[in-house]
């Protein structure tokens, strides 16, 4: 089966906005495939606002989240796999939920290609 995270995150963002709350994302910064401001990072992890206010573009999707986002005044597009993200919560009340470091990682000896179907064999019985 595929990872339930990207949909845990799609609905705990919209149930955050829903409650008038500002959604925050922790990110592993040290994770294969995240492309986050570095200067930002403290002990290997990222907090990122990505409420409506704060990015242009979002986008949560299976495999990554994407916005586009201002650091310093800078216009940056930040890219994070999404094994990459360890939390969503909301500022105001910390409300949320946390996932674990590898749950999500992709395993390296799964290909997600199916085993080709193996023929039956038949014997002649006299």
């Amino acid at each position: 089966m595929t990872s339930n995270r990207p949909y845990l995150l799609r609905a705990i963002h919209e149930w955050i906005l829903d409650n008038h709350c500002t959604p925050h994302l922790m990110v592993d910064a040290n994770a294969e495939g995240v492309d986050v401001p570095q200067k930002h990072v403290k002990d290997g992890k990222i907090v990122l606002n990505i409420g409506p206010s704060a990015v242009e573009g979002l986008r949560i999707g299976n495999d990554e989240v994407s916005f586009l986002a201002r650091f310093s005044g800078v216009s940056q597009l930040v890219a994070i796999p999404m094994h990459a993200v360890l939390a969503i919560y909301a500022r105001e009340n910390g409300r949320g939920m946390m996932f674990g470091e590898d749950e999500g990682k992709p395993d390296p000896d799964d290909d997600n290609t199916p085993e080709p179907p193996t023929r039956p064999s038949l014997k002649v019985v006299k």
